[in-house]
């Protein structure tokens, strides 16, 4: 039976080092024997989704900005689900830190002299921005501090808009090969498993990136595209862009399968709500079944390693 997976892992040390692989409409009969002509059209017509072409794209819109001569907090979309920053100064790194509300603690690395899209993830509330700069060693000294009353719109907005680890544009190559895919799915059900189809048969694991990867590492879609090859992270993030493209809530999702460190992905079904936990569809019904396995020749030690998902836990959401 056709089975599709939805979930990505990925295993790190710090942030993504360990080589660990990820991995229908019917016709309804009808009993008048003497349909017409229109009937007869209408009954051949085959269901298709609606292709997105107007992409969700962030902006530093520039009517709410927190700062000073260097730092730039661009709050004029925070009811969007995200916040942009950008650093132009002349230090070497800059890390940022973002408090949700309920007090988990999201750490990023900045590129310096663009802004980049950083999600609010934590819902509704107030958050706590630190841009820190670096000092000496691993130290770093807080250069600018600010906290942000956020009321989302819509619960899904985070999950749909590029970011630092999902981003993408209406020029990417991968953005247009989603559209694609969209144009030959019947509905978001398979869509999702045209572009997980795509990703698992197409893209395979690079174990010298794995091996030598560095903390600040980011995915690029199309680099990933192109050279058909990642880490995990590259997997998930490309499956992520791929989906929210086409307006698919999609959460690139880090945490714990015991006590390994992963990476996979989470998708919203309007049929079915998040899919959490819940791995594999086998065009009937969703069970849960580790995901990587397919990409491993069904490895035995893969299968040990993840067991049977029950231990997942999620730590942060992108």
């Amino acid at each position: 039976m056709y089975k599709t997976t939805l979930t990505l892992f990925l295993s790190v040390t710090l942030f993504f080092s360990a080589p660990f692989l990820v991995g229908c409409a019917g016709n309804t009969p009808t009993s008048n024997n003497h349909k017409s002509s229109s009937d007869s059209r209408n009954s051949s017509e085959v269901k298709k989704r609606t292709t997105v072409t107007d992409y969700l794209l962030p902006e530093a819109s520039g009517t709410v900005v927190y700062g000073n001569d260097t730092i730039s907090i661009d709050a004029s979309n925070v009811s969007e689900g995200y916040v942009m920053v950008r650093h132009q100064g002349g230090v070497d790194k800059v890390k940022l830190q973002i408090t949700t509300p309920d007090g988990t603690v999201y750490s990023y690395t900045l590129s310096i002299g663009s802004f980049e899209t950083f999600p609010l993830s934590g819902g509704d509330g107030t958050y706590h921005l630190d841009v820190l700069e670096h000092a000496y060693d691993q130290m770093y000294a807080i250069a600018f501090s600010q906290d942000i009353d956020v009321s989302i719109d819509d619960e899904f907005r985070p999950y749909l808009y590029p970011n630092q680890y999902v981003w993408f544009t209406a020029e990417d190559e991968a953005v247009a090969y989603a559209a694609s895919l969209s144009d030959k799915s019947s509905d978001d059900l398979t869509y999702v498993e045209q572009i997980y189809d795509y990703v698992i048969e197409n893209i395979t694991y690079d174990d010298d990136l794995a091996a030598n990867v560095q903390a600040d590492y980011l995915p690029d879609i199309d680099r990933t595209l192109t050279t058909k090859k990642g880490i995990c992270f590259d997997y998930a993030s490309l499956m992520s862009a791929m989906l929210r493209s086409q307006g698919i809530p999609t959460k690139l999702v880090v945490g714990y399968s015991g006590d390994a460190y992963h990476a996979w992905i989470s998708v919203y079904l309007t049929e079915i709500g998040w899919v959490d936990n819940i791995i594999e569809f086998d065009g009937k019904s969703w069970s849960l079944m580790d995901p990587t396995l397919a990409a491993n020749n069904n490895s035995k030690s893969v299968a040990k390693y993840i067991g049977d998902g029950s231990n997942y836990t999620v730590k942060y959401s992108y």
